[in-house]
């Protein structure tokens, strides 16, 4: 279930003794006693709900509290239906690896970078390897070259052992 992140004062949960009250038309109504306020909103049936907390001037509004409680929830709902979430795939190439192989992993980068995802591209060095990083960065600008709709979003760079470039898809 979708739930408003923030909660309105309704009724008797107000605290201001004074209130300046809008009414369900929209019409600005006037600064009135929460009671009558209250009164009021139970004569149209509707409740009086808090909308603007400030302390020196607060606003309430004559309104239905669950009918708009549930318009909200939709609004919510409908907002993240509208969003895409971007997947973060890793794709891990080592440092002495053959160039079949390096076009195999690419290939699946590609298929990534067309799905939308970002891609991850990490280079694990182990033992002696270190001593080759220049080598590392030399085939990660291959492997780069080879990924054909996707822009660098994070240089290569080494994070401890391992050497990290983030892939993105062109805008178009």
């Amino acid at each position: 279930m979708f739930l408003i992140k923030q909660d309105f004062l309704v009724n008797e949960e107000i605290e201001f003794s004074k209130v300046q009250v809008v009414d369900s038309n929209g019409q600005k109504i006037g600064l009135m006693p929460r009671d009558k306020a209250i009164e009021l909103a139970e004569e149209e049936g509707l409740d009086l709900v808090l909308v603007s907390p400030n302390p020196s001037n607060p606003v309430c509004k004559i309104l239905d509290y669950s009918k708009y409680k549930f318009e909200m929830n939709k609004k919510a709902k409908e907002s993240k239906k509208k969003q895409k979430v971007v997947e973060i795939k890793e794709v891990r190439i080592s440092p002495n690896i053959d160039k079949h192989d390096l076009e195999v992993k690419a290939k699946n980068a590609n298929k990534f970078i067309d799905a939308g995802n970002k891609v991850k591209v990490t280079m694990r060095f182990r033992g002696r390897e270190l001593n080759f990083v220049e080598q590392g960065k030399e085939i990660m600008t291959s492997f780069r070259d080879m990924i054909v709709d996707a822009q660098v979003d994070k240089e290569p760079k080494m994070e401890g052992k391992n050497l990290i470039m983030f892939l993105v898809p062109k805008q178009k």
